[in-house]
């Protein structure tokens, strides 16, 4: 690489272009999270409100929501070119959030309102951060993702910080439901950031691949299950995801049990959650600034993935023999911590080295459809587990051989992207 200039090159390894398509991925990441976590921990609490019984329920919907929804993604990444269908996403789900505004301050169906809104924040989330980080594997290649992602990925983690601030400090004076006008106006920015991206990819790539930006991906709208099953390594990438939502469900609903057992009032269980979010954020910023872009040059996507069982085994086994709520939150933030900081990142790494069209379809199909089919899934494991008369403790126990499996599959997908980036660096690039 030539010409890293001096200044912010601590912080962002690259050329002046590089820089600058970085700077407005941190921009576009910082205003689309800051958003979700406006949303989060009012989402988390409805998830209670709506019946902690009822969470297997709320997931189950959430994954038949995302049946229906892939297709007709699939038909409008196919159409259109990502320039036009990236805001359209965000705009859609911003007139959703402006119906469930009108909807709450009439006070209308206050039950079924909460658990729609669950499960429509589920949705939100996977498919506004899924496409985000589809752009960025269509934007940056392999070996400047391994550079560049953590930065990017630190936009996200400071959004996340200031939602949950936003959340603590106006939740009481303007009440919970006008926070949502705050998630409508970020969202709002982020297409604009997109816009902005795209034509820092001009400076970064030249006017040739900006030209493959501004062309229809094409395909089939149903083309995404054929390309994940003749594809061993986005299986295996499948397989991955699936494991995170395993690892993160039961986890979940442990947390969700102890919370509900030990924290009285929606007031006390939303500041709960938004003091997580918070104390999430601040370690992942530090660690995606300093750290995450040398960690991925120096060990690879392979070890950077294996960060998240490990934390699980530990989280488990401590779980398993102390099942109590301290216990649980801290888990819990430190698993979120090494998702967000490390392992999330090398995810993404994942899918710079398959060809475009699979970067929109087959990665959403993973990441959106297979993560919240997984979340159902387990969800019910988890219940019937529950109903065979496991306690929290052996729940936990159970858990700890799956993530050991798990550790295996992070080391060996690695070694599987290393290959593909030395083999076809340009093909998977679209070029």
């Amino acid at each position: 690489m030539n010409a890293r200039a001096g200044g912010l090159s601590w912080a962002i390894p690259g050329t002046r272009a590089e820089r600058a398509a970085a700077i407005w991925s941190f921009a576009y990441f910082f205003t689309l999270l800051a958003g979700y976590y406006v949303l989060r921990p009012l989402r988390d609490q409805m998830g209670i409100a709506g019946g902690v019984r009822n969470l297997p329920w709320l997931f189950t919907a959430t994954f038949l929501v995302l049946l229906l929804a892939q297709p007709l993604y699939g038909e409008l990444v196919a159409r259109l070119p990502r320039t036009r269908f990236i805001p359209i996403v965000y705009h859609f789900f911003a007139a959703n959030l402006a119906i469930f505004w009108l909807l709450a301050a009439l006070g209308l169906g206050k039950v079924a309102l909460a658990r729609v809104f669950f499960v429509w924040v589920s949705v939100f989330n996977l498919f506004a951060v899924t496409v985000f980080w589809s752009f960025m594997a269509d934007v940056f290649d392999p070996e400047q993702a391994k550079r560049l992602f953590g930065f990017i990925g630190a936009g996200g983690t400071a959004g996340a910080l200031l939602g949950p601030v936003i959340t603590i400090g106006l939740a009481g004076p303007l009440g919970p439901t006008n926070l949502l006008i705050a998630a409508i106006l970020f969202l709002e920015l982020a297409v604009y950031c997109a816009h902005r991206l795209e034509q820092a990819a001009i400076a970064l790539h030249g006017p040739r691949r900006q030209a493959v930006a501004g062309a229809r991906i094409g395909g089939s709208a149903f083309a995404a299950l054929p390309e994940l099953v003749r594809s061993p390594y986005l299986l295996g990438v499948g397989a991955w995801v699936s494991l995170v939502s395993f690892a993160a469900t039961i986890l979940y609903l442990e947390q969700a049990h102890l919370v509900a057992a030990h924290v009285h009032g929606a007031g006390r269980q939303t500041q709960l959650f938004a003091g997580m979010d918070l104390a999430v954020q601040i370690l992942t910023l530090a660690t995606q600034v300093f750290a995450t872009g040398r960690l991925l040059e120096r060990f690879g996507t392979g070890a950077a993935a294996s960060a998240l069982p490990a934390v699980y085994l530990v989280g488990f086994a401590a779980l398993a023999m102390a099942p109590m709520l301290a216990v649980a939150v801290g888990i819990q933030v430190v698993q979120r911590w090494m998702n967000y900081a490390i392992a999330n990142p090398a995810r993404q790494v994942f899918y710079t080295v398959v060809a475009r069209e699979e970067k929109y379809k087959a990665k959403n199909l993973i990441d959106v459809v297979v993560y919240r089919g997984s979340d159902a899934l387990y969800a019910w494991v988890f219940d019937a587990l529950q109903a065979l008369g496991l306690k929290l403790g052996m729940i936990a126990l159970a858990a700890l051989p799956v993530a050991g499996g798990w550790l295996v599959l992070s080391a060996l997908l690695g070694r599987a992207q290393e290959r593909r980036a030395r083999l076809a660096p340009a093909a998977v690039q679209g070029e």
